[in-house]
C-alpha cells in the first residue's frame, strides 16, 4: 500500500525534530537475566507493553517488551532488549514485518526506545506510527547495553546489525503476535539507525538468511566512523564523537578509552554513559578531540581497527536498498553516503539513491519518511525495484 500521511499526523511528525531537544523521562527497567543457551533471536523474556507517539495517544495496537537473544560484535551471546508492536486492525491473513532501528538517544538506559514507548516519549514514535498505519507490525531494538546491563556499544555496527536482525527473528517467534517464519520483513533505519539498518542488510544473508528480507530503507548512514569523526571534530556534532568513542570502548574495553582523557574529558564520558542525547550533544558540542585528550585514540593502530570494524560497503546486501541522504548533512557528510552507495554498487548491489536536496540530517528523516515506506510497501508488492547503480 502506498501511502500519504494526513496533515494531523504530519504535525505530529514535525515534533520528532523538537523532541531531540527533550531528554528521555521514562525509567530503567529490571535488567535482563543472563542468556540462556539457545539460538539468535530466541526471547528470554515478554511482557506486556503499550505504544503512544505522544503521551496517550491511541493508536490502536498491541505492544510487548521483550528481552531476546543475540550477538555482540566478538560474536559472543548476548541479551537485547527491545518493543514488538502490532496493529489491532482484525486483519486476519498474514501482515509484514518492519525491523526499526532508531537513530541516536543517547548511552543511559532510560534513553531505550521500549522505555519509552509506552509513555508517547520516544523520539521517533511519529515514524513508527506510520509503518503501523500501513497495518505492518514494527520491531524496535534497544541495542547492545541500552536498557540492559553494561555500556550501550554506540557506533558498533556488527553488534547493532545483528540486534536488528535478531529483534526480527524475536518477533516472528513471540507467541500472540501473529507472525511466522515466512513473514516478509522489512529493514529500516536513519543515522545511528542507518548504520545498523545498512549492517543488517550486509550481515543478513550470512547471519539471518533464513528471514524473508524484502528490502532495506537506511538513511543518513555513517559508513566510515573516522570520516565522520574528522567531519564532526570541533563542530556542532563533536559531542557524538565522544559518545562514539565510549560505545566502541565499551564493546572492546582493551581500547582503554580513559588512559587518553584530560580530567574534563573523563568528566564529559561519563556523563555521556549516563545521559540522553540532548544532554550528549550539547554537553559536547564545539569541542575539539585536543581539547579532551592527553592524546588522539583515533591516531592509534588499535583504534582506527577497531573503527574499520564498523566501515560499511565491503558486503553486497543479498536484498535491495533504498539509500538516501541529505546533500546539506551537517553531521554525516553527504560524500561518506555517496561512498557507500558507490562500494555497495560496485559489489552488485540492487541500490536505488535519492538525494534529499533541501534539509538537514534531522529533518531528512522526517521529510523522507512516507518515500522510505512506500519504497517497503513496493518490496513487499513485489513489485519492481528501480536500481540505478
Amino acid at each position: 500500500m502506498r501511502f500519504r500521511i494526513p496533515v494531523s499526523v504530519s504535525v505530529s511528525v514535525a515534533a520528532l525534530a523538537l523532541s531531540l531537544l527533550t531528554p528521555a523521562t521514562a525509567s530503567a527497567t529490571a535488567p535482563a537475566a543472563a542468556p540462556e543457551a539457545g539460538r539468535p533471536g530466541d526471547i528470554v523474556d515478554v511482557a506486556p507493553s503499550a505504544f503512544h507517539p505522544l503521551p496517550g495517544q491511541p493508536t490502536g495496537t498491541k505492544a510487548w517488551k521483550i528481552h531476546y537473544r543475540s550477538t555482540t560484535a566478538d560474536g559472543v551471546p548476548n541479551t537485547v532488549s527491545g518493543t514488538v508492536i502490532v496493529p489491532q486492525d482484525g486483519r486476519t491473513g498474514p501482515r509484514p514485518l518492519v525491523t526499526y532501528a532508531v537513530g541516536t538517544v543517547g548511552m543511559g538506559d532510560s534513553c531505550a526506545p521500549s522505555n519509552n514507548l509506552p509513555y508517547g516519549t520516544a523520539m521517533e514514535a511519529n515514524l513508527i506510527q506510520q509503518l503501523t498505519l500501513r497495518g505492518w507490525a514494527v520491531v524496535v531494538t534497544d541495542y547492545e547495553g541500552l536498557g540492559t546491563p553494561g555500556v550501550h556499544t554506540y557506533t558498533v555496527g556488527p553488534s547493532a546489525g545483528r540486534a536488528v536482525l535478531d529483534a526480527a527473528r524475536a518477533a516472528t517467534r513471540l507467541p500472540g503476535a501473529g507472525l511466522s517464519a515466512d513473514t516478509p520483513v522489512g529493514i529500516m533505519g536513519y543515522s545511528q539507525g542507518g548504520q545498523a539498518s545498512s549492517w543488517a542488510a550486509e550481515l543478513q544473508g550470512s547471519y539471518a538468511p533464513e528471514l524473508k528480507v524484502k528490502g532495506t530503507a537506511t538513511g543518513g548512514v555513517p559508513a566510515d566512523l573516522l570520516e565522520v569523526a574528522d567531519f564532526n571534530n570541533g563542530s556542532y556534532g563533536s559531542g557524538l564523537i565522544f559518545m562514539a568513542a565510549a560505545g566502541q570502548d565499551a564493546a572492546f574495553p582493551e581500547l582503554r578509552l580513559d588512559s587518553y582523557l584530560n580530567p574534563a574529558g573523563k568528566a564529559l564520558v561519563a556523563g555521556m554513559r549516563e545521559n540522553c542525547v540532548a544532554i550528549d550533544a550539547i554537553a559536547g558540542s564545539f569541542k575539539r578531540i585536543s581539547d579532551l585528550t592527553t592524546r588522539n585514540p583515533l591516531e592509534q593502530p588499535d583504534w582506527q581497527a577497531r573503527l574499520n570494524q564498523s566501515r560499511l560497503g565491503r558486503t553486497a546486501p543479498a536484498a535491495p536498498v533504498y539509500q538516501y541522504h541529505a546533500l546539506g548533512d551537517e553531521l554525516i557528510p553527504y560524500a561518506v553516503g555517496r561512498q557507500l552507495r558507490s562500494e555497495w554498487c560496485a559489489r552488485g548491489a540492487d541500490v536505488e539513491w535519492q538525494t534529499i536536496w533541501v534539509g538537514e540530517h534531522v529533518s531528512g528523516v522526517i521529510t523522507h519518511s512516507v518515500a522510505a515506506g512506500n519504497w517497503l510497501a513496493d518490496r513487499f508488492a513485489n513489485r519492481p525495484t528501480h536500481g540505478d547503480c
